[in-house]
């Protein structure tokens, strides 16, 4: 009786890993469509978990995504309150400001006593006043960051109003792209157009904020309203979607046409 020989372990080890990278080349598309979806809609359903009194769940939550977004209260969404979104002043925006709101919360009171006490070495002997709050500063960038939200404006969403609109695009993007006529046609968007119609938008809009708060200063602060921000992170996300599938799908495409020659020159079945 013949016995089938044994591969080494060097050799055993080396085609596990290539099955396993052919099924990833298989299947790469629903594996980013499930890590999108989560990424994308966790953070919507995390006001959610607020509102029903699931807050542990929540601000784990909201720690999760703090490495990956600013989480600014005021340019961010929000659900079950008053308003989708509380821009500040200088925004401009239709919907009432932000500051209003903030000196209204006992949360932020107590957060600029703090950094009053520790900027201007002296006690806060009175509440902030709206001009307080219309003042950039450090505590407005933390305080911001930290509120999650209350009964009366409702609570944030754990991504900004930006990036929420970005990864739903993508997300949306790639269920398009899942479409069979569509994988098949679609080819990626030329570099030019990307760079004009999904870079331009954004760098402007996101520079000129930056370069007119400190330490820079080169021209008066300026925010954008929400619809604003959420339109330019769609048209970002939508045009990266664009630009990533179809060379993931070449890629994928060229990484498992490889591994399945290795397989047939090897005499393994393929699976």
């Amino acid at each position: 009786m013949t016995t089938t020989p044994q591969p080494s372990p060097e050799r055993a080890f080396a085609r596990g890993v290539n099955r396993f990278t052919l099924r990833f080349a298989r299947n790469w598309l629903r594996i980013a469509l499930v890590i999108l979806g989560l990424y994308s809609l966790l953070p919507i359903v995390t006001p959610v978990l607020m509102k029903i009194g699931l807050q542990t769940p929540a601000r784990v939550l909201y720690t999760l995504y703090s490495p990956f977004c600013h989480q600014f209260a005021f340019r961010s969404l929000f659900l079950f309150g008053d308003q989708p979104a509380y821009p500040r002043a200088i925004a401009r925006s239709d919907l009432n400001d932000y500051e209003p709101y903030a000196a209204a919360d006992p949360a932020f009171q107590a957060a600029y006593a703090y950094w009053y006490q520790v900027y201007r070495d002296e006690p806060l002997t009175a509440p902030p006043t709206d001009q307080d709050l219309l003042t950039f500063s450090p505590w407005l960038q933390f305080a911001s960051r930290d509120f999650v939200g209350n009964e009366q404006m409702g609570y944030k969403t754990a991504l900004c109003a930006r990036d929420v609109g970005i990864y739903l695009a993508l997300f949306v993007g790639g269920l398009i792209y899942s479409i069979p006529v569509v994988r098949r046609r679609l080819r990626p968007v030329p570099i030019v157009l990307y760079a004009l119609l999904g870079l331009t938008p954004i760098a402007i809009d996101g520079f000129s904020q930056l370069l007119g708060y400190p330490p820079f200063n080169l021209w008066t602060p300026r925010e954008t309203t929400p619809i604003f921000r959420v339109l330019t992170g769609v048209i970002f996300g939508f045009m990266t979607a664009w630009l990533m599938y179809p060379y993931f799908e070449a890629a994928m495409r060229d990484t498992q046409a490889q591994i399945e020659a290795k397989f047939v020159r090897a005499g393994l079945p393929i699976r």
